[in-house]
């Protein structure tokens, strides 16, 4: 029918209305979405100051909200716009135990502005479905239940253990060891329920690497020449022996042999079967091993083919089709596919075979394709995935792989040799799964019982035994999946995590390879308590959590025992880190072995190291300070100037030569020095009124994009020159191959932001008349225009509001942004022009 469809105030969301019917009335309705959960679990106010507050209160005492996943995209704020005067709510979330979750933070948002409902009238529904198909969701809209209140309290119970116990582990170590070693490299020494025990297993296969010995042993070898022409290679039935003496031995027994004498010939059909339908970690394994993605890539990418309706819920952990599952119906969307449509037909015509019963988890079908697609649709790695996923699930109602194994069993002198051979008499499923095919072998020759063989060669190999190798991200979630270590959802966050900690790197073939961080910490764990990094603690917690979920536990008790056992582990383990230290001390350098010198300390005026590894700090060992920095970008001497209020040495942070960069004091930016400023900012955001690098001296006017920026001339950017915004990512060029560019104390009378003053060089002024000085308003100087260019360091807006109000203050307050054209070739509003700059 008909339907309009907008964008939702936060610009994020659309909304689709239209009229249709709900529950045998005509109803009129109003379709959105939301980005994921709409709130989060966080600490109040003070608590979540590393400074101010010990981890211990974190435990019990720090009470904690529930705050907006993403403030910028006012979801709640929208919600209740959207959901105000409705009648009746149906939640579509994701049908497992978040989508739970996100259903109640809707509700929570929505239901107060809602119509009240008369009496027992029902308003809440739950659309159940698992993939975006006509069929699926005309069959949700048709059995509506109702949201799962017990499974929503279990992610609340996981979210508030996860976020006291790692925040409290968390902020103890970073603190502890940043403040010891200054090579650690990594900005956050992080602690995981989940995350630790994922960390342990990779550095318990390191552990058996380092400590293997490799054992010589030898194998007799025996070849036999059945023809002229060819050989035929024989296993030994011993397969090996570690004394060199023994086997010296066979190898002098059978050499005495002439022939090899055929003692058996035995014909077996055996079969390889079918896959089990796909559930989310063998599809996590298979793109981790075969496609070479990384589990949250393959996860993030699942995610999208859901969306876009290509295949059904990619979070199950069923390996079983519903008995009234449309297998047929799937197998035909796949008839027109050139790489499959012969198989597929094929499978129509001659009728599927029944799929191999799995295991029934109650959650969600198999992952299965919904509709075809192409190379084209999809892009790169969506069709590769796609592509598994379709074959897989083929390969499931295709017939088994079936062949004739050929066993030749034969002594040479007292020893025993055998040969075994393959053939395929029906390739079945391999067919569309070539990889999964019996490999093609040499045909043995026809042979009875008593034939003799001349002997071609026989001789003793010589072998080592060898490591295992590092763990694989597919081995890694075999071991999560076994050991209960996160869910379907959450595996690819946890291995994600401990990449992005360096606490392992991805090697060749995808297998993880541990820091010496990742090791010492988990050897630290073991030396103190190794319940904290075995999987078993965690496993109990996650049963616990499931019991929630069917309604057998309760929320209050179980947070409430678990907590106590993690607190009373904290305290052991802040008594005793002394016994992890002893570790990092061998492996990491202490602070002030660390590092080069860059500037001068403001107390005792000696020269503090530059300490690069992350997170980048300053650090005076004569004084024992540590000055945290801006990270991701490079920090060298500003000039060595001084700070007026502390006599610490300006250091100049860039982003690089297309970004920004701003000057800051090292003790002003730990300790903030006006009561208007926060710990972090540099001299763009200080307010100190006479210091010649503060944003009151360097201030221009308020941002073109920000509510609360303002944009700050760079004065280390010539001649290349610009001005950029002290909150977000704008950056305005101006004035090129200017000598000289200073921000006036005066104000223009239009848009009250600073004047600038500009010294052009004589031979490449752009002024009219040969003019080498002029000055004026950046937004509003006709003869500014030309020179002016807006640009992002990082990221795009897709629009530019202009505010209304007086400026406070010389620009550099809050107030009315700057309006003005930054181009002639552009509109004269001047309100509305910026929207147009964006570069």
């Amino acid at each position: 029918g008909n339907m309009s469809s907008r964008k939702g105030l936060n610009g994020a969301c659309s909304v689709h209305e239209y009229t249709g019917s709900f529950i045998g009335q005509s109803a009129h309705f109003k379709m959105t979405s939301v980005c994921g959960h709409v709130m989060t679990l966080d600490f109040i106010g003070k608590y979540n100051s590393w400074d101010k507050v010990d981890p211990a209160e974190l435990f019990s005492k720090a009470p904690t909200e529930k705050k907006e996943a993403n403030p910028k995209l006012t979801m709640v704020k929208f919600l209740q716009v959207e959901g105000r005067g409705c009648d009746c709510i149906v939640l579509w979330l994701d049908c497992d135990k978040e989508g739970e979750n996100i259903c109640f933070e809707v509700l929570d948002a929505v239901l107060p502005v809602m119509n009240k409902p008369r009496s027992t009238e029902r308003t809440i529904y739950r659309a159940k479905f698992s993939s975006i198909t006509d069929t699926d969701i005309c069959n949700a809209m048709n059995h509506l239940g109702e949201p799962n209140r017990n499974e929503a309290l279990s992610v609340d119970a996981r979210q508030e253990l996860d976020l006291r116990i790692g925040c409290a582990f968390t902020r103890f170590q970073t603190k502890y060891f940043q403040g010891k070693y200054g090579n650690l490299d990594s900005s956050l020494i992080s602690f995981g329920p989940c995350q630790t025990p994922t960390l342990g297993f990779c550095v318990e296969r390191h552990d058996k690497i380092q400590s293997f010995k490799p054992e010589t042993y030898w194998v007799l070898q025996a070849k036999v020449n059945p023809e002229k022409e060819s050989s035929l290679t024989l296993d030994w039935d011993r397969v090996r022996v570690f004394d060199r003496e023994i086997a010296q031995m066979f190898l002098n027994i059978t050499k005495m042999a002439k022939e090899a004498k055929v003692e058996s010939v035995s014909k077996k059909e055996k079969v390889k079967q079918r896959p089990l339908a796909l559930n989310t970690v063998e599809m996590l394994r298979v793109a981790s091993a075969a496609l070479g993605m990384g589990p949250q890539h393959a996860m993030q990418i699942a995610e999208r083919l859901y969306t876009q309706g290509y295949i059904s819920y990619p979070r199950t952990e069923t390996t079983h089709y519903p008995e009234n599952f449309d297998l047929k119906g799937c197998l035909r969307q796949q008839a027109n596919n050139p790489y499959w449509a012969e198989t597929v037909k094929a499978l129509l015509s001659e009728g599927i075979n029944r799929p191999r019963k799995g295991h029934d988890a109650g959650d969600h079908p198999p992952i299965t394709p919904m509709r075809a697609g192409t190379e084209a649709e999809l892009g790169g790695d969506g069709w590769r995935l796609y592509e598994y996923i379709t074959r897989h699930f083929i390969a499931t109602v295709s017939a088994d792989c079936k062949y004739l194994q050929t066993t030749i069993s034969f002594s040479i002198g007292p020893e025993r040799f055998t040969c075994i051979g393959k053939v395929v008499t029906s390739p079945g499923f391999t067919e569309i799964m070539p990889w999964h095919s019996i490999p093609l072998e040499e045909s043995l020759p026809h042979c009875e019982k008593g034939d003799l063989f001349p002997i071609g060669e026989i001789k003793l190999v010589e072998k080592q035994t060898s490591p295992p190798d590092y763990l694989t991200e597919a081995e890694l979630i075999t071991l999560m999946e076994k050991h209960g270590i996160g869910t379907d959802a959450s595996i690819p966050v946890h291995i994600n995590n401990i990449c992005q900690r360096n606490y392992v790197t991805v090697e060749s073939g995808r297998r993880l390879k541990p820091t010496n961080l990742g090791i010492v910490l988990v050897h630290g764990y073991y030396k103190i308590d190794a319940e904290l990094v075995l999987p078993t603690i965690r496993s109990a917690v996650e049963k616990q959590l499931n019991l929630i979920a069917l309604g057998k536990a309760n929320y209050h008790q179980v947070l409430e025992h678990t907590l106590d056992i993690f607190k009373r582990k904290f305290h052991y383990f802040v008594d005793s880190i002394a016994g992890m230290d002893e570790l990092m001390e061998v492996s990491f350098s202490p602070l002030a072995a660390t590092g080069k010198p860059l500037s001068r300390c403001g107390k005792c005026h000696r020269f503090m190291k530059y300490i690069q590894a992350k997170p980048s700090r300053l650090h005076c060992s004569h004084c024992d300070d540590t000055y945290s920095l801006p990270q991701n970008g490079t920090i060298k001497l500003y000039k060595e100037l001084r700070c007026p209020l502390d006599d610490f040495e300006l250091v100049l942070w860039s982003s690089g030569s297309r970004g920004k960069s701003y000057p800051l004091c090292p003790y002003c930016y730990n300790h903030p020095p006006f009561r208007d400023m926060k710990k972090g900012m540099g001299c763009n955001e200080c307010t100190h009124p006479t210091c010649q690098h503060s944003l009151s001296m360097l201030g221009i006017g308020q941002c073109v994009e920000c509510e609360n920026g303002v944009l700050v001339l760079d004065s280390t950017s010539g001649p290349k020159w610009k001005m950029a915004c002290n909150k977000c990512n704008v950056i305005v060029h101006f004035f090129e191959n200017a000598h000289k560019v200073r921000v006036s104390p005066e104000t223009c009378d239009l848009c009250d932001a600073a004047l600038v003053d500009v010294d052009f060089n004589k031979a490449k002024s752009p002024l009219p008349g040969d003019e080498t000085q002029h000055s004026g308003c950046i937004f509003c100087d006709p003869v500014f225009q030309d020179l002016v260019e807006l640009k992002h360091a990082a990221m795009r807006h897709p629009m530019h509001r202009g505010g209304q109000g007086k400026r406070q203050g010389r620009g550099r307050g809050k107030g009315r942004r700057p309006g003005g054209r930054l181009n002639p070739k552009k509109p004269k509003d001047k309100m509305a022009a910026l929207a147009a700059y964006f570069v």
